[in-house]
């Protein structure tokens, strides 16, 4: 019984490990670069050459409530490809201080706090966009970064 137990620990894991590795080969990619998977073959490639998916920002309104201000974002994932995205994780930091939990919709946010699509929208088609939107503690632009994409 104690076997299996450790056993169910160390695939748990594992599977955790491989969720949250975005890396190429299980390497991290390192800064400033992302995982770019194609057809099975995955490699890093330096993000200002990456034009192949871009995330554009919008601010849609601010205001302010009991001394409380706050902003609300759409963002815009954009394929500039001839294939599906079929997968795509979004880093982001402190910077991303929503409201509160529901200040966040149409997309899922990872318990490390990473970003990706929701079960609803399994892919971004080829030469088209996908948007989301959250609203944030005041009014700096949240620091957004794709870390990994799929197609």
């Amino acid at each position: 019984m104690k076997f299996l137990a450790v056993l169910c620990l160390i695939l748990i894991a594992f599977a955790f490990a491989a969720a949250n590795n975005h890396g190429c080969n299980n390497q991290p990619c390192g800064k400033g670069r992302i995982c770019h998977t194609l057809r099975g073959f995955c490699s890093c490639i330096e993000i200002p050459q990456c034009k192949d998916v871009e995330l554009v920002s919008q601010v849609k309104n601010r205001w302010e409530t009991e001394g409380k201000r706050f902003t609300q974002y759409d963002v815009e994932i954009r394929n500039n490809l001839d294939m599906d995205i079929t997968q795509i994780y979004i880093g982001t930091d402190a910077s991303l201080s929503l409201r509160d939990y529901t200040s966040i919709w149409n997309v899922n946010r990872l318990p490390n706090g990473e970003l990706t699509l929701p079960g609803y929208q399994p892919s971004v088609n080829k030469n088209s966009s996908y948007t989301f939107g959250f609203i944030i503690n005041g009014d700096v632009n949240p620091s957004l970064e794709i870390l990994a994409v799929t197609f």
